[in-house]
């Protein structure tokens, strides 16, 4: 079964179509925001947000399981945008990652890079071990513990919406605030680079409608 296609509303025009996987790409890259307009070949309307929220039921998606039951207690789509710090070694993953809260762990698991290929990975992080959490709008930051040091690894997560960010540190029952002296820290280089990278993406995008229109005429 084919995957469906949306189209992307512009200033009034039609871009497109693609797939949902590459209308999350170009959101994790800030080229598309999670109030853009969808249409799909149905003529149904739909926003990046409610797209980001249906998650894939894609087998090849899943790693193996292990042998041992756990309760899902929340599903969301995110990625990974920064690991800053020693600690446990969280695999390179590109593009979407699914994160689960379990009774015990936050399983995280996507695709990333192997050779001229790709693989399908996880890691699974105790909940005891996040000590902290940390909400800047759409952003997460989670202060993991490091064994036999005092110090924290953080975990940068984007969860497209700030909505989806809200509930998914209210299900971090180990969590608490940021300490004092990072609660005030300025976003880091790279979110300013991702402000500037909004705007150029959706600027270059209404530019290729705007020639598409001026050829057709």
């Amino acid at each position: 079964m084919e995957a469906p296609l949306y189209h992307v509303l512009l200033e009034g025009q039609r871009v497109g179509p693609y797939d949902r996987r590459t209308i999350v790409g170009m959101r994790i890259k800030n080229t598309l925001t999670s109030g853009h307009v969808l249409v799909a070949g149905d003529g149904s309307r739909s926003t990046v947000a409610d797209l980001v929220k249906l998650r894939p039921r894609d087998n090849t998606f899943q790693p193996n399981r292990s042998g041992s039951y756990s309760v899902v207690q929340a599903t969301y789509s995110a990625s990974v945008v920064e690991v800053a710090g020693r600690g446990p070694a969280l695999p390179p993953f590109k593009g979407e990652v699914e994160t689960r809260v379990q009774n015990e762990v936050l399983r995280i698991a996507g695709r990333l890079r192997h050779g001229l290929g790709w693989k399908d990975g996880r890691v699974k992080l105790p909940l005891n071990d996040i000590l902290h959490a940390r909400l800047r709008g759409t952003l997460v930051d989670l202060g993991l513990r490091i064994a036999g040091d005092s110090g924290l690894q953080r975990l940068t997560l984007e969860l497209f919406t700030s909505q989806a960010a809200k509930e998914f540190v209210q299900w971090l029952p180990a969590a608490k605030p940021w300490p004092d002296a990072e609660a005030a820290a300025p976003p880091t280089p790279r979110s300013h680079l991702l402000g500037w990278a909004t705007v150029i993406g959706t600027a270059v995008a209404i530019g290729l409608v705007m020639v598409v229109v001026l050829t057709r005429h």
